[in-house]
């Protein structure tokens, strides 16, 4: 039995990576070829779905949109999630429990309770269509879940690493960007990669908040339609190049990952 060990992950895998190969077999043929024919590869093998998207400014921008809010919500969070996770795993007050539990439920609400309010005052306030907007919107689930990642990893730094460092000279910020940060280096890294991944795949808020300028890449995938159906080619060259982003993060902060698994946080 230990020969063929290997043969359960082997067919898992291969499993799991049969949706992926399929959309990327079906972003090779045109939309006729999908709907009449089954064939585990192109018969008529094309490149035209995915030259629609680089050359038409509807597909190509919605990427770099798409890019551009999931990077700003990611650094918007991060940055606001820091100083309240020291304060969480670092001091004792009144009612941090409570606080600490308030700020979890946020993140336990669907984004369609949100969604009528958001686009309410982001429109009084003329930040309806744009980038930002987007961001500020999914702060709303990613600093909570940003905070309750970050404590974690910082109250398994002892408390003394602190104390040492005030002894030592160190103000408060010297210490905290030169000597605490790059302790937690693995949180701050796996924190990233889960509000990248919220904001990058998080489709109602997006397109409830933005119209033609700002229009992210889901939000353009669901108006492929036409008088002839649905353009799948299309549709799949589309949700191919979306993997892509995501397949990069996940590479750069993998070591990060599996630190977050093996210190019980994630």
């Amino acid at each position: 039995m230990k020969k063929f060990k290997w043969l359960v992950p082997t067919i898992y895998i291969l499993f799991l990576m049969l949706p992926i190969y399929w959309l990327i077999n079906m972003s090779f043929k045109t939309t006729s070829e999908i709907i009449n024919t089954y064939s585990l590869w192109p018969r008529q093998f094309t490149l035209d779905n995915y030259i629609t998207i680089f050359t038409d400014s509807t597909w190509y921008m919605g990427y770099v949109n798409s890019i551009t809010y999931t990077v700003f919500n990611t650094l918007i969070s991060v940055s606001a999630a820091l100083p309240a996770a020291y304060a969480f795993s670092r001091y004792k007050f009144l009612g941090d429990k409570h606080l600490f539990f308030w700020l979890l439920t946020n993140r336990m609400a669907p984004p369609a309770v949100f969604a009528l309010p958001f686009f309410q005052f982001y429109s009084s306030v003329n930040l309806f269509d744009t980038h930002i907007a987007i961001a500020l919107s999914h702060c709303l689930f990613n600093i909570p879940l940003a905070v309750w990642i970050l404590e974690g990893f910082m109250s398994s730094v002892p408390k003394e690493l602190d104390e040492t460092a005030y002894v030592d000279g160190y103000s408060f910020g010297r210490f905290f960007f030169k000597i605490f940060i790059p302790t937690i280096a693995a949180g701050i890294g796996i924190t990233m990669f889960f509000c990248f991944m919220f904001s990058w795949v998080e489709l109602l808020l997006a397109k409830t908040l933005t119209a033609t300028i700002a229009k992210p890449i889901a939000a353009i995938m669901t108006r492929t339609s036409s008088s002839a159906g649905y353009e799948l080619g299309l549709l799949a060259a589309a949700g191919t190049l979306t993997i892509i982003p995501g397949a990069v993060v996940i590479y750069f902060v993998r070591n990060y990952i599996a630190k977050g698994f093996a210190m019980g946080r994630v």
